[in-house]
């Protein structure tokens, strides 16, 4: 039989190890689905620039504010498709000669 004493230590021992063991699987969860939001934006932005090439015209010799492809949509509206497959349209000021290397 278990003392009065050893008892409430027990439980103390109990529920520390429990606390830490819920608190790493949680952590782990969190990098899980941040690895997996990060997989899914890249496979979408992929996706997109993929198809923009098919159906859009790349803008020759120019370039968006972060050195991006610039595209040309059927309405002669010009944007860029950001990190998460996105895309985001350009004002005439935003988008700029490429830079030669």
């Amino acid at each position: 039989m278990i003392s009065r004493t050893l008892r409430p230590g027990i439980i103390a021992a109990t529920i520390t190890v429990t606390a830490l063991f819920l608190g790493h699987t949680g952590m782990a969860q969190k990098k899980i689905d941040s690895t997996a939001r990060k997989i899914g934006n890249k496979t979408a932005s992929v996706a997109v620039k993929g198809a923009m090439k098919i159906t859009d015209k790349t803008y020759k010799g120019k370039e968006g504010p972060g050195g991006q492809t610039v595209y040309i949509d059927k309405n002669d509206k010009k944007y860029y498709v950001d990190d998460k497959g996105k895309k985001v349209y350009l004002k005439a000021s935003e988008i700029r000669d490429k830079k030669k290397d």
